[in-house]
């Protein structure tokens, strides 16, 4: 007969603001904020905050009202989703199976491991007492199912409800304890219904009419009659390989052969998974016991191992291999999909060709100096455009069509001599005068009224294309509002 299952859910209530106070190390008001409806809100405080009055879903402005000296960090829910998952995996002492619960909390099935840590009760003061330790605050459940285990920690007093004894504990329960959402919760409400119990009682074919099959899928997983296993998420694959060497080596021949050779099992790997490396590491150990490491970027998703090898070449010849290398491993810690794609002879091989001439670039110069245009929503010169990494963004399709040409070349404007609305035809720039051949437009721009930029406080501006004597192509305005002249560009 099989064991009766044993669920814990640990809630852990201030997640965001123990791991800010962790490395803070502060003893006052604190509260994590987050922009919710348009405002700053608080979405997570210490114990100190909540004496004080403060609540989640607070305004920012309130909270300082009532407390002004109220400390606060806006919130990260990368880093809290990190450290929740780290959390997960160090519960796996105590169960082989442990999921993350939400944003906040845990799922252990500890069915057939308690009596390793002395018992339910030895386990459940044993998994606390070292959370506390690690600086968070914590409400946990033990129950049959997962639904009842999650009310206890999250509605119920917390604790344990012994083997058998759900139905008695979760029906004391208000409804919220079956996980519902607050329109529903609202609606039963208005029927009468306030506990578990009164649910429970109730005809199952209404409650399913007027409410759908989620509700009553809720109360029979809390109850234990429809199962809820906990799944943790699946393990990525590690993409690494090791060559161990009979002896040192410490020629460069040699070590692009063992890397050959590293590439090729590496690349299978991949292969089979559909995966492209984004970065490989090479990491080589010395028989003095030092180690060396070798990193390369890709523009491009990658698993050509013949296209990849000649990346490393210029790190590794400067290698210092002291007396010797006599071991290698090649990792490849960051990876896109890759999927199998039908071989065609359209424009993929000239894109496969640039994304290889940027990581060539990128590692030797760094992939944050090879950068791209990108348009942008604006008529203002200098705005209309956005620089980014040519490795990590694609590049743009359509460019805005039917505006006048723009110059090559755009810097801060620079005064000249002149007044009124025609152009000069004669004026002085970078300590050389120029002669005005010829002249088009104007082109008039107006600021953006809904940002405040210091370099367009003067107001709109007339811009003209100017052919002077010296071969040159300029780019004028004129700002109506100063009456001055100014060169803002070149044009190729």
């Amino acid at each position: 007969m099989p064991a009766q299952r044993r669920i814990i859910v640990i809630w852990l209530p201030r997640l965001q603001s123990d791991l800010a106070l962790r490395r803070l190390g502060l003893d006052a008001p604190f509260a994590v904020v987050d922009r919710q409806r348009g405002a700053e809100r608080l979405v997570c405080l210490n114990a100190r905050a909540e004496g004080l009055g403060l609540a989640r879903g607070m305004g920012l402005a309130d909270a300082r009202a009532l407390c002004p000296d109220l400390l606060t960090r806006p919130a990260d829910p990368y880093r809290s989703a990190q450290a929740l998952e780290s959390l997960r995996r160090w519960a796996l002492r105590y169960c082989p199976w442990a999921a993350c619960d939400g944003t906040d909390g845990l799922a252990l099935d500890i069915t057939g491991a308690a009596h390793l840590m002395g018992g339910e009760d030895a386990l459940m003061d044993d998994l606390l007492a070292r959370l506390a330790r690690m600086g968070f605050s914590t409400c946990a459940g033990l129950a049959d199912t997962r639904g009842a285990a999650w009310a206890v920690a999250h509605v119920g007093p917390g604790g344990i409800i012994p083997p058998g004894g759900t139905p008695t504990a979760l029906g004391r329960l208000p409804l919220a304890a079956l996980r519902l959402d607050a329109k529903t919760l609202t609606a039963l409400e208005r029927l009468g219904l306030r506990h578990v119990r009164d649910l429970a009682q109730m005809p199952r074919a209404p409650l399913a009419r007027r409410f759908g099959a989620g509700l009553l899928q809720r109360l029979d997983q809390a109850m234990g009659d429809l199962p809820e296993p906990i799944a943790p998420p699946p393990a990525p694959p590690v993409m690494a390989v090791r060559l161990s060497l009979p002896e040192p080596v410490g020629l460069l021949g040699d070590l692009q052969a063992g890397l050959a050779r590293l590439l090729e099992r590496l690349c299978q790997h991949l292969h089979r998974a559909e995966l492209g490396a984004r970065r490989l590491v090479l990491d080589l150990s010395r028989v003095d016991g030092h180690a060396v490491r070798l990193e390369i970027r890709l523009a491009r998703a990658m698993r050509d191992a013949g296209t990849i090898a000649p990346l490393f070449d210029r790190a590794l010849d400067g290698v210092d291999a002291g007396f010797g290398i006599d071991g290698m491993r090649l990792s490849a810690p960051d990876t896109d999909p890759m999927p199998l794609q039908q071989v065609t002879t359209g424009g993929a091989q000239a894109q496969d060709d640039l994304a290889d001439l940027l990581s060539r670039l990128g590692n030797r110069l760094g992939f944050e100096h090879v950068q791209r245009l990108l348009p942008a929503d604006s008529h203002i010169p200098e705005k209309a455009f956005t620089v980014a990494a040519a490795a990590y963004s694609d590049p743009a399709q359509d460019w805005p069509r039917g505006l006048p040409p723009r110059p090559l070349v755009l810097f801060a404007p620079e005064p000249i001599v002149g007044h009124g609305r025609t152009v000069p035809r004669r004026f002085k720039w970078r300590g050389q005068w120029w002669q005005v051949m010829a002249a088009s437009g104007p082109e008039r721009i107006t600021p953006e009224w809904w940002l405040d930029d210091p370099n367009w406080r003067s107001g709109m501006r007339d811009y003209w294309r100017v052919q002077t004597d010296r071969g040159a192509r300029l780019w004028l305005f004129h700002t109506p509002q100063r009456d001055g002249w100014c060169v803002q560009g070149e044009f190729a």
